[in-house]
Protein backbone atom coordinates (compact mmCIF):
# COMPACT_ATOMS: atom_id res chain seq x y z
CA UNK A 1 0.00 0.00 0.00
CA UNK A 2 1.25 3.25 -0.80
CA UNK A 3 1.46 6.17 1.42
CA UNK A 4 0.57 9.40 0.19
CA UNK A 5 0.37 13.25 1.92
CA UNK A 6 -3.26 14.28 1.44
CA UNK A 7 -4.73 18.13 2.13
CA UNK A 8 -6.31 18.24 5.24
CA UNK A 9 -8.96 19.84 4.01
CA UNK A 10 -10.60 17.43 1.32
CA UNK A 11 -10.75 14.93 4.45
CA UNK A 12 -14.23 14.07 5.17
CA UNK A 13 -15.32 12.12 8.58
CA UNK A 14 -18.34 9.75 8.91
CA UNK A 15 -18.18 9.11 12.59
CA UNK A 16 -17.78 11.24 16.15
CA UNK A 17 -14.97 10.68 18.01
CA UNK A 18 -14.10 10.60 21.64
CA UNK A 19 -12.18 13.54 22.82
CA UNK A 20 -10.53 11.63 26.25
CA UNK A 21 -8.92 9.26 22.79
CA UNK A 22 -8.15 12.57 20.74
CA UNK A 23 -6.26 13.67 24.11
CA UNK A 24 -3.96 11.09 24.27
CA UNK A 25 -3.26 10.47 20.98
CA UNK A 26 -2.42 14.25 21.12
CA UNK A 27 -0.13 14.02 24.04
CA UNK A 28 1.61 10.31 21.92
CA UNK A 29 1.71 12.50 18.81
CA UNK A 30 3.98 15.43 20.24
CA UNK A 31 6.10 12.44 21.75
CA UNK A 32 6.95 10.77 19.05
CA UNK A 33 6.84 14.53 16.69
CA UNK A 34 5.49 12.40 13.85
CA UNK A 35 2.63 10.44 12.27
CA UNK A 36 3.08 6.86 13.13
CA UNK A 37 -0.12 4.99 10.90
CA UNK A 38 -1.90 6.48 7.81
CA UNK A 39 -5.66 7.41 7.86
CA UNK A 40 -7.84 4.94 5.57
CA UNK A 41 -9.47 7.00 2.62
CA UNK A 42 -11.88 6.51 0.24
CA UNK A 43 -9.99 7.93 -3.20
CA UNK A 44 -13.52 9.52 -4.54
CA UNK A 45 -15.37 11.00 -1.42
CA UNK A 46 -12.23 11.53 0.97
CA UNK A 47 -14.00 10.13 3.28
CA UNK A 48 -11.80 8.75 6.33
CA UNK A 49 -12.33 5.01 6.93
CA UNK A 50 -10.00 4.69 9.69
CA UNK A 51 -7.96 7.69 11.58
CA UNK A 52 -10.54 9.89 12.83
CA UNK A 53 -8.66 10.53 15.95
CA UNK A 54 -5.39 10.82 14.22
CA UNK A 55 -7.51 13.63 11.93
CA UNK A 56 -8.92 15.33 15.03
CA UNK A 57 -4.64 15.75 16.63
CA UNK A 58 -3.90 17.12 12.81
CA UNK A 59 -6.77 19.29 13.07
CA UNK A 60 -5.81 20.80 16.83
CA UNK A 61 -1.92 20.77 15.74
CA UNK A 62 -3.27 22.72 12.43
CA UNK A 63 -1.22 20.43 10.19
CA UNK A 64 -1.45 21.36 6.22
CA UNK A 65 -1.39 17.28 5.39
CA UNK A 66 -1.71 14.25 7.05
CA UNK A 67 -0.05 10.63 5.78
CA UNK A 68 -3.19 8.12 3.95
CA UNK A 69 -3.53 5.05 1.98
CA UNK A 70 -6.24 5.39 -0.98
CA UNK A 71 -8.55 3.09 -2.10
CA UNK A 72 -11.59 2.52 -3.87
CA UNK A 73 -13.30 2.03 -1.26
CA UNK A 74 -17.30 0.78 -2.85
CA UNK A 75 -15.21 -1.30 -5.63
CA UNK A 76 -12.71 -3.32 -3.50
CA UNK A 77 -13.75 -5.75 -2.27
CA UNK A 78 -10.62 -6.76 0.72
CA UNK A 79 -12.22 -3.95 2.60
CA UNK A 80 -14.35 -5.67 4.87
CA UNK A 81 -17.26 -3.54 7.08
CA UNK A 82 -18.05 -4.67 10.37
CA UNK A 83 -19.64 -2.70 13.20
CA UNK A 84 -18.05 -2.60 16.91
CA UNK A 85 -19.26 -4.44 19.51
CA UNK A 86 -22.33 -2.22 21.51
CA UNK A 87 -22.31 0.45 19.25
CA UNK A 88 -26.02 0.24 18.85
CA UNK A 89 -26.41 -1.43 15.13
CA UNK A 90 -26.73 -4.61 13.81
CA UNK A 91 -24.61 -3.89 10.78
CA UNK A 92 -23.60 -1.03 8.33
CA UNK A 93 -22.87 -0.69 4.76
CA UNK A 94 -20.25 0.74 3.22
CA UNK A 95 -22.56 3.14 1.01
CA UNK A 96 -24.19 4.62 4.67
CA UNK A 97 -20.86 4.98 5.09
CA UNK A 98 -20.05 7.50 2.67
CA UNK A 99 -23.64 9.00 2.93
CA UNK A 100 -22.80 9.91 6.41
CA UNK A 101 -19.42 12.05 5.06
CA UNK A 102 -20.85 13.17 2.73
CA UNK A 103 -24.29 14.48 4.41
CA UNK A 104 -22.28 15.64 7.72
CA UNK A 105 -24.79 13.39 9.61
CA UNK A 106 -22.18 11.63 11.39
CA UNK A 107 -22.56 7.88 13.03
CA UNK A 108 -21.62 7.45 16.77
CA UNK A 109 -17.89 7.10 17.99
CA UNK A 110 -16.43 3.88 17.47
CA UNK A 111 -19.72 2.64 15.03
CA UNK A 112 -17.97 0.96 12.32
CA UNK A 113 -14.95 -1.31 11.73
CA UNK A 114 -12.56 -1.52 8.91
CA UNK A 115 -10.74 -4.36 8.17
CA UNK A 116 -8.22 -4.81 5.93
CA UNK A 117 -6.40 -7.63 4.22
CA UNK A 118 -3.46 -6.06 4.12
CA UNK A 119 -2.42 -3.85 7.19
CA UNK A 120 -1.60 -0.18 6.96
CA UNK A 121 2.51 0.12 6.75
CA UNK A 122 4.47 1.77 9.65
CA UNK A 123 5.60 5.27 9.03
CA UNK A 124 7.76 7.96 10.79
CA UNK A 125 6.59 10.94 9.13
CA UNK A 126 7.53 14.34 11.62
CA UNK A 127 4.90 16.89 12.04
CA UNK A 128 7.71 19.39 10.43
CA UNK A 129 6.57 18.01 6.81
CA UNK A 130 2.81 17.92 7.98
CA UNK A 131 2.89 21.32 9.12
CA UNK A 132 4.11 22.23 4.83
CA UNK A 133 1.28 21.90 2.04
CA UNK A 134 1.04 18.47 0.56
CA UNK A 135 1.95 19.07 -2.84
Amino acid sequence: MMVELVPLEILRPHEEVLPKKVDQLEKMTHRWNAYTKPLLIDKSTGTILDGHHRYHVAMRLELLCVPCVLINYLEDDTIELDVWPNCGRENVSKKEVIEAALSGDLFSPKTSRHRLSDHLPPIAIPLSRLRMPAL
